[in-house]
């Protein structure tokens, strides 16, 4: 329930969402997660990478008990899996771990094996094994904040906002709101504030990985490639949208 309501019958839909996304556009991320934090009590970080714990750091600045979780597809690095204990001993927090459905994930693999993504693509697998479970879990939530940046991805991330409703997950019942504090932000900015910091980072970015999704989809990139040329490279660059955030395929010409 958002905080802004004032009454317990009240709902999110008190949150001018075009307004706020309008008022904090050029406003710190802090600022931006300071606002989600005391307007939202049902809300969660969604974790995986180098953005997603400045995002951590900076929310357990203003709310120690900050709601994290992350998603486990069963295929990710062991540094990954190293860098989420990290953050939970670093933090001192609780990081919720969702994982897919087995029954799901046993039948992809029986039909079409472990590596079915590099032939029909990845869509089918990430449904699998990062939407399932992401749509579960934001089923329960009324806002949550992503790590999201518009130099992410020039071809699907340029329009992100810093707040949005969420088009993918919101349903008849529940209007998610979306907050994505680093959307303005540069991949300078973050690694300038891990360094300040001293935030914890996935040991992968010493070794040319960048963007760092699932094992077999990602790879370190080359000097002047983009940071997304690492994920999925056997695909199209317009479609490199794993479906956490399909949303951005719709703004990409706006």
């Amino acid at each position: 329930m958002s905080k802004l309501a004032g009454r317990e019958d009240m709902t999110v839909i008190a949150f001018d969402v075009n307004h706020l996304a309008e008022e904090y556009d050029q406003k710190k991320p802090s600022e931006i997660i300071k606002l989600a934090l005391d307007s939202f009590e049902n809300l969660a970080i969604s974790f995986s990478g180098a953005d997603d714990v400045v995002l951590v750091d900076m929310a357990v600045r203003i709310n120690p008990d900050v709601n994290v979780f992350s998603l486990d597809t069963g295929r990710l690095h062991t540094e990954t899996y190293r860098l989420l204990e990290q953050v939970r001993e670093h933090y001192n927090i609780q990081i919720e771990v969702l994982f897919p459905d087995t029954a799901a994930v046993q039948e992809l693999v029986k039909e079409k094996g472990l590596y079915s993504f590099y032939k029909d693509g990845h869509k089918e697998c990430c449904g699998i094994r990062k939407v399932g479970p992401l749509r579960r879990k934001l089923a329960t939530l009324d806002a949550w904040i992503t790590g999201q940046r518009k130099d992410q991805s020039p071809d699907t991330r340029a329009a992100v906002p810093v707040i949005e409703i969420d088009g993918t997950f919101s349903t008849s019942d529940n209007r998610l709101i979306k907050f994505n504090p680093l959307s303005n932000w540069t991949s300078n900015q973050i690694w300038q504030y891990i360094r300040k910091n001293d935030v914890p980072f996935n040991e992968l970015h010493k070794r040319g990985f960048i963007s760092i999704g699932c094992e077999p989809c990602t790879r370190p990139v080359l000097p002047n490639q983009h940071e997304r040329e690492g994920r999925w490279w056997w695909e199209e660059a317009t479609t490199k949208e794993c479906g956490l955030h399909p949303g951005n395929l719709d703004k990409k010409s706006v």
